[in-house]
């Protein structure tokens, strides 16, 4: 069992910087690749961004590539999101994930969640 919970969402002006956190319990971290998804009012999950477990890999989605980074610190059992340019487009509840393939981006690839955090960019 992995549980997970992020933190770092908030209010930002457009064009604005974020970093969301998700600190993951337990003692298998590393042996999890690690997922952001977003969820705007209204829309499906959406996949974001994903990291393999040793961090040698990453896949963003189109629309966030060039503006968000995934690192993980398996010392510390945390992923990071770091959100810059962001755009009014990008408001969602934020999720992170934990399953076995980094290169899926689909949510039923991942078998654990957190609770999500908002993020709300204003124009």
């Amino acid at each position: 069992q992995v549980q997970l919970v992020e933190s770092g969402g908030g209010l930002v002006q457009a064009e604005g910087s974020l970093k969301l956190s998700c600190a993951a319990s337990g003692r298998t971290f590393s042996r999890y690749a690690m997922g952001w998804f977003r969820q705007a009012p209204g829309k499906e999950r959406e996949f974001v961004a994903s990291i393999s477990r040793s961090g040698g890999s990453t896949y963003y989605a189109d629309s966030v590539k060039g503006r968000f980074t995934i690192s993980r610190d398996n010392a510390k059992n945390t992923v990071y999101l770091q959100m810059n340019s962001l755009k009014p487009e990008d408001t969602a509840v934020y999720y992170c994930a934990a399953g076995p393939l980094s290169s899926s981006g689909s949510p039923n690839a991942y078998n654990y969640w957190g609770q999500g955090t908002q993020v709300t960019v204003s124009s």
